[in-house]
């Protein structure tokens, strides 16, 4: 390490060497004592206090992100409410074990009459298209009448799932006074009923067109793909819910603008597809009754709920046509605010809160059931409100639930210091701890996932952040080959973790070094980062000295040449 001590030395020999000494006396009395005996001076010695070669002590940053002119991330407010959870997951009590011994052979019967039914209308489309190519007009009308026989094979769907009959409130809105309906989504009955009932175009999942028999019915409905994360996708969505809802030779337009199912008893965030051509809606709330049984499609496998539906005596259903919301003509209102007032509407009609939740939150608890967690709802975070807050993606929140879940949460779903530098491959010491303090917003020693999360969050998308990667990548590559040998990355590192020793110094090169080629290049370095943002504090000492708004761009161009 003496190599390294000398570059550190030359880097920083323009640096005064500040220890910290404190008078026992006030300095404004100096004076009365200076022709007197000498005076007491007191040197005080911090052993704990981490210092690098230039003097900086990290002692004196409360934030270790400094450089990057943060101030600390903000915690969101969190709600105690699960929107996904279904309430009657196991069977319990005698009730519902003799409901369903009873029911049992019912449920026979109720399989065959479902099969009949998906056999029937499966043919009854499959004749329905056939030859049919011109996807970009309305479906003729006697192939319209052939989906009839499919629609009454829907509603004797319905009856083998127990819906003997179905209660309506209000009724559907003329097609060309409301284009569009907006319905929240409970279930998986919640689109067979509208295929039923009105024999709507609907906006669906790219990957339902693969689903067996689904996905040939729904083609009859002249579905509108989206791939909710691919932007051009939903740019074409949003495309062709306009085109299709602005002419009356189509059906109307039927989106779930929640995005994916919930268990009722709350709203969840509303995507704005439906909102942004600014056609009229009529908003729909659908409720399921029960006692015993829950019939929302939450956290329950499709077999499962399936099951438990042909083993009741009856299901109830309820759905209610809400008076049309128009947009508001002569005023300026966009699209949020016109999702706003379709969702209180709702919300209103449901006697229900809406909620942060989005399918990002889905997302999350389905990386958490994947690895076994005893509490799989720990990790939502509410993903909508997270998004618009710090700009990230659900994709990459997954990511970083990933890395937490490797920290081995207990089962209250907190991290402690020394898993948290596991993972992040640092040793303890004072500079890690203060990385670790940074994320433990309410300081008491064990960090959530949302902390990490947003702490995480708050560095990858701080505006100097990408800046301070290129420049830490140029300041390490002392050669100028750019690329970063693992002496070189040691005498970087050092001056925020003193004594490292080599074997902790390697295994954080290979944190760095993605392709296991023995160097860092600039790929495999701003690769590391971005999975690992927190790892940006180990550049800190170097940056502090930088102007990063200002210098970072020059110093980059000069390390990657003409």
């Amino acid at each position: 390490m003496h190599v390294c001590a000398a570059m550190s030395s030359s880097y920083y020999q323009s640096m005064e060497n500040k220890d910290l000494s404190t008078p026992f006396l006030p300095s404004q009395s100096h004076s009365k004592y200076d022709n007197d005996e000498p005076q007491f001076i007191i040197t005080v010695h911090d052993p704990e206090a981490q210092k690098v070669p230039n003097g900086l002590n990290f002692k004196n940053l409360d934030d270790p992100f400094e450089f990057l002119g943060s101030k600390g991330y903000e915690m969101l407010d969190s709600t105690t409410v699960d929107p996904f959870r279904n309430g009657t997951y196991s069977i319990e009590g005698v009730y519902e074990w003799l409901k369903i011994g009873i029911c049992l052979p019912i449920a026979l019967v109720r399989m065959v009459l479902f099969g009949v039914c998906l056999s029937v209308g499966y043919v009854a489309t499959k004749i329905a298209l056939l030859g049919w190519k011109d996807k970009e007009n309305p479906l003729p009308r006697w192939r319209c009448r052939i989906m009839w026989v499919t629609r009454f094979a829907t509603r004797g769907i319905l009856f083998a799932f127990g819906y003997h009959w179905i209660k309506r409130r209000g009724k559907p809105a003329p097609r060309d006074t409301a284009p569009v309906v907006v319905s929240n989504h409970v279930s998986y009955v919640d689109p067979i009923f509208f295929f039923y009932e009105i024999f709507p175009t609907i906006v669906a999942s790219d990957s339902h067109d693969s689903m067996p028999v689904v996905g040939t019915i729904i083609r009859a409905m002249q579905v509108i793909y989206v791939n909710r994360f691919s932007p051009s996708s939903r740019k074409h969505a949003i495309s062709e819910i306009k085109r299709k809802a602005s002419s009356n030779r189509f059906p109307r337009v039927l989106l779930f603008p929640e995005g994916t199912t919930t268990n009722g008893r709350s709203l969840i965030s509303f995507q704005l597809g439906a909102f942004i051509p600014g056609y009229a809606i009529q908003p729909v709330v659908v409720r399921y009754p029960h006692v015993h049984f829950d019939q929302s499609w939450g956290n329950i496998s499709l077999a499962r709920l399936m099951f438990r539906m042909f083993t009741q005596f009856h299901n109830f259903m309820e759905v209610e046509y809400l008076p049309v919301v128009m947009p508001l003509v002569g005023q300026k209102e966009n699209a949020v605010q016109f999702c706003k007032r379709t969702s209180h509407a709702m919300c209103v009609a449901l006697n229900v809160v809406q909620t942060s939740h989005s399918f990002g939150d889905v997302m999350l608890l389905a990386k958490a059931n994947e690895s076994k967690q005893v509490n799989p709802s720990l990790y939502m975070v509410e993903m909508e409100k997270v998004a618009k807050t710090y700009h990230i993606s659900s994709s990459e929140a997954v990511e970083f639930l990933d890395k937490f879940l490797s920290m081995k949460p207990d089962l209250s779903g907190h991290v402690g210091v020394c898993n948290f530098l596991r993972i992040l491959r640092l040793k303890r010491c004072y500079f890690s701890e203060k990385v670790f303090g940074f994320i433990d917003m309410k300081k008491t020693g064990r960090i959530t996932f949302k902390e990490f999360l947003l702490g995480s969050a708050h560095v990858l998308k701080h505006p100097l952040f990408r800046r301070a990667c290129e420049l830490a990548f140029t300041e390490c590559d002392i050669s100028g080959n750019h690329n970063i040998s693992e002496q070189e990355f040691g005498c970087s590192i050092i001056m925020a973790m003193q004594n490292l020793k080599e074997d902790e110094i390697h295994e954080l090169f290979i944190l760095f070094d993605f392709n296991s080629d023995g160097r860092i290049c600039r790929d495999d370095f701003m690769a590391c980062l971005r999975q690992n943002p927190l790892l940006i504090s180990l550049f800190a000492p170097r940056l502090l000295q930088l102007d990063l708004s200002s210098k970072v761009c020059e110093r980059t161009t000069e390390s990657m040449g003409p």
